[in-house]
């Protein structure tokens, strides 16, 4: 195995368990190690610390391990039944009402890199390294053997997650499929409320998992209010507040494909058409177009403004300029629903960025809840950055 070596001191992080090497820290490496390739982490006594897939960039090894050997042949069957047994002991795996969750959470798993979404017996696959890319086959294996006869197909979507792109064969695709099955498209259930999800054309691996809590909540204070969900995607919150027994839905975003879906899923769940409208439209556009009042609650859930900390600067100001219009916007004694999925973007900046949209509104505002991701996205204490979903729970006077 090709070693790399570290400057002196520059293994504390290592010892404290985070899961990067970032390549300033680096002072040698032993041997021409190929990008996804398994490297030994040694300190500047040469004493072995990790093991993990080397990477061209600025983070230059994902530790695997710290103490296990990667390259038994049972290595990815043993991460992954913990990553499911963790599942299992909060009630995701196993539960009546909810067959969808997320098996893998990158560093929150202890894989750097992977991500599987898990959509009733269907595994939607993506790699953010190289390395996890080229052992995508053997990690199929192992969700053979962890879910035996429950997995129906393993899909690797991993093309427009790489960062790798050169000289490998990104292409998506299944990795398996049970004999029989050939669908690109599934019923899942979450919290009891039924949603289309399609792994081949939707967003991500199909379908926003993240929000499940989050959406529990906007279900529980949607009865009798008028709701305005932006940037709806596929409809999930706003299934949520039908089912909560919203008197009207507005749903808004610009893909006409996910406006399709939000249909199909508003017939899905038999709820009254009249209860509900789609809009294929510019979400800022739309919450600028409507009279004062008209929602009482709003919900604002855009994509990541900001992918790399060159464009935070920017990201803050859009996240000002969109709350600033959703807060002069809601009715009276109505709730506001905010998130940021941008993870260069922290809790502190984020509430920041609220506070001074409110401030331009002249409202009174409060902050009933802050907001964030589900046990299933979990977040390694040693690996903080895992933590990207934050939101805020407004009333607004």
């Amino acid at each position: 195995m090709n070693k790399v070596i570290l400057r002196p001191h520059r293994e504390e992080s290592i010892l404290r368990l985070h899961p990067w090497v970032f390549s300033g820290a680096i002072a040698s490496i032993e041997g021409n190690p190929a990008e996804g390739e398994l490297v030994e982490v040694l300190s500047s006594e040469l004493k072995p610390l990790a093991v993990g897939h080397y990477q061209i960039g600025s983070i230059a090894v994902r530790i695997l391990s710290f103490t296990e050997d990667p390259t038994q042949p049972d290595f990815w069957e043993k991460m992954l039944s913990r990553a499911l047994q963790l599942r299992k002991s909060f009630g995701l795996e196993g539960s009546a009402n909810t067959n969808c969750y997320r098996l893998v959470h990158g560093e929150g798993d202890g894989l750097p890199g992977l991500i599987i979404d898990y959509y009733d017996g269907v595994c939607v696959f993506q790699a953010h390294s190289a390395g996890m890319f080229l052992a995508r086959e053997a990690i199929c294996e192992a969700l053979k053997t962890v879910y035996g006869d429950a997995l129906k197909a393993v899909y690797d979507k991993s093309s427009g997650t790489a960062p790798f792109k050169a000289g490998l064969p990104l292409a998506d695709g299944y990795l398996y499929r049970r004999p029989g099955f050939d669908s690109d498209e599934a019923v899942v259930l979450e919290n009891g409320n039924k949603f289309y999800v399609n792994w081949n054309e939707g967003q991500k691996t199909g379908f926003f998992l993240d929000q499940r809590e989050n959406r529990l909540r906007v279900g529980n204070l949607a009865k009798g209010r008028n709701v305005l969900n932006l940037f709806c995607y596929t409809g999930g919150f706003s299934i949520y507040a039908l089912a909560g027994g919203a008197l009207h839905v507005d749903s808004v975003d610009s893909s006409k494909l996910a406006m399709g879906m939000v249909d199909r899923n508003v017939a899905l769940n038999a709820f009254d058409p009249s209860a509900h409208t789609s809009y294929t439209a510019d979400a800022i556009d739309f919450l600028k177009s409507i009279p004062k009042g008209k929602y009482d609650l709003i919900i604002v859930d855009p994509p990541a403004f900001a992918k790399h900390r060159g464009a935070l600067k920017n990201a803050l100001r859009a996240y000002q300029r969109l709350n600033e219009a959703a807060i002069s916007k809601v009715a009276p004694g109505g709730f506001v629903f905010t998130f940021s999925c941008s993870q260069v973007v922290d809790k502190e900046a984020f509430a920041l960025a609220v506070f001074s949209a409110a401030a331009a509104t002249g409202r009174s505002v409060r902050i009933l809840d802050r907001l964030n991701q589900p046990a299933d996205h979990a977040v390694n204490i040693y690996h903080p950055e895992g933590e990207y979903l934050k939101g805020l729970l407004l009333y607004v006077e």
